[in-house]
């Protein structure tokens, strides 16, 4: 019998032919096809991927067409577990030494050499530092976001609340943060004055401050006041900034 153990690489998977394993044995290829369909009926009861275990496959013999298996390391495992005898144990280690280096043998061809390992490796430096530079501007996006909601611990005016929203990166003004909160139905116009929605002044995010003053000629009047309170302050900042 020729010792040549054929552990066969198929895009990098390894597996050896039953018929292979039935002449080591010394078995009958037959009963070890049998053995194996008994072993997926099993495989496949518990749920497990038979196709890393065994893979169906044919062979022609005198003009006719049989059936065989390839086995992979994990097949051959669990098959060749329960042959028993001295020569089993003594192919059973064959066998695995021989996937081994056949393993071995895959690993060290697929590993980068020379130019293309030095690209690799400034592939995943670039990965790392684009990871790194994502978790500090998400650092510093929270710093802001977090120095904008302590900078008042008062209601404050909308053209205070554009001023700290534009410190934080907003594109706005008092006049631009006051159209988009009529457009968006928080305050609205009433011929002098943007009034708070009552819906908003109801939960408590804006507020109307009345404000006494004395006309040139002595009359005496209250001009309205649209106000963001703290709790208004931390949801604009918050829907703009977050």
């Amino acid at each position: 019998m020729n010792d040549l153990i054929n552990i066969e690489n198929k895009d990098g998977l390894l597996f050896v032919s039953s018929r292979e394993i039935a002449e080591r044995f010394e078995k009958r290829h037959n009963d070890v096809v049998k053995v194996i369909e008994s072993k997926i009926h099993i495989l496949t009861t518990e749920n497990f991927v038979v196709n890393t275990y065994f893979i169906e496959s044919s062979f022609l013999h005198n003009g006719n067409e049989y059936k065989e298996f390839l086995l992979t390391r994990d097949g051959f495992s669990f098959i060749a577990m329960g042959f028993t005898g001295s020569k089993a144990d003594v192919w059973r280690l064959r066998y695995i030494e021989a996937f081994n280096q056949m393993e071995s043998e895959i690993k060290r061809i697929n590993q980068p050499q020379g130019e293309e390992f030095m690209a690799l490796a400034v592939l995943q430096a670039q990965k790392i530092i684009d990871s790194r530079d994502a978790q500090l501007r998400d650092q510093r996006s929270k710093v802001l976001l977090a120095e904008a909601l302590t900078a008042s611990e008062t209601s404050i005016e909308v053209g205070e609340l554009a001023k700290i929203l534009t410190q934080n990166g907003v594109d706005t003004g008092p006049n631009k943060l006051f159209d988009w909160l009529r457009t968006n139905k928080y305050v609205y116009y009433d011929g002098k004055y943007n009034i708070p929605m009552q819906e908003y002044i109801n939960n408590g995010l804006l507020e109307i401050e009345h404000v006494p003053f004395t006309k040139p000629y002595g009359e005496h009047d209250v001009s309205i006041k649209t106000m963001v309170t703290v709790k208004g302050q931390e949801y604009f900042i918050k829907k703009f900034l977050g």
